[in-house]
């Protein structure tokens, strides 16, 4: 009897701490990242290299790591910096950070997968001009802790791989018939070019922000 209680009393306390995560400013931090902070679907940056790259889902995935990784990296390192660093010269301090981060990624990329490097070309290094990085680090790592600035550049940056994946799959999907080079379409299903190149990421970029804005709206109305 009373290990069966004392086994209720565990079971009751799991869902609690769970909930609680959930209510800590790390998690909300985070959350807003991927949702709210969307940087595709949300605020409109870095829109070149998402109508450029997701032609193919391998190349979506690869340039979306990259990002990712410069994206939390930097906010770490300039978070931990934001005392010391003057604010006339923060702009400089940036540039010079992310670019180092993207010359290393780049480096790294041609050596252990110089296909996807070779076929991204030079959408790697033009990491350095994309406004996420720069917008994360003067909106929010110049003014947080470390952990906090970790935290929202992993939410950003895991919203910048769903909506490269979501809109390369489509485009993948409908213009090829396939799903990271597996076909998945019947080869009798016509198959729509149009998708295949940059001009129609406009149409599937659209698309998806007219879907995604809808049910923002649906759910703040409700």
């Amino acid at each position: 009897m009373g290990d069966s209680a004392n086994q209720n009393s565990v079971n009751l306390k799991i869902p609690q701490k769970g909930y609680k995560l959930l209510k800590t400013k790390s998690w909300m931090v985070f959350k807003e990242g991927v949702w709210h902070n969307n940087p595709i679907f949300g605020m409109m940056l870095g829109l070149c290299s998402t109508l450029a790259v997701t032609n193919l889902v391998s190349n979506a995935l690869v340039m979306s790591a990259a990002v990712t990784l410069v994206l939390v990296v930097n906010s770490a390192i300039i978070s931990s910096l934001r005392n010391l660093i003057p604010d006339r010269v923060r702009m400089i301090a940036y540039m010079l950070i992310i670019s180092s981060l993207v010359i290393t990624v780049d480096l790294i990329l041609k050596i252990v997968l110089p296909e996807a490097s070779k076929a991204l070309g030079p959408y790697v290094a033009l990491i350095i001009t994309n406004c996420i990085l720069m917008g994360r680090a003067e909106a929010y790592a110049i003014n947080n802790s470390v952990g906090l600035s970790v935290m929202d550049a992993l939410g950003v940056g895991l919203g910048y791989t769903f909506s490269l994946t979501l809109i390369s799959i489509f485009r993948e999907l409908i213009g090829f018939g396939s799903i990271l080079g597996f076909t998945v379409l019947p080869g009798e299903l016509p198959r729509i070019a149009l998708f295949t190149i940059p001009p129609g990421a406009f149409f599937a970029l659209g698309t998806f922000i007219l879907i995604i804005n809808t049910i923002r709206n649906r759910r703040s109305e409700s």
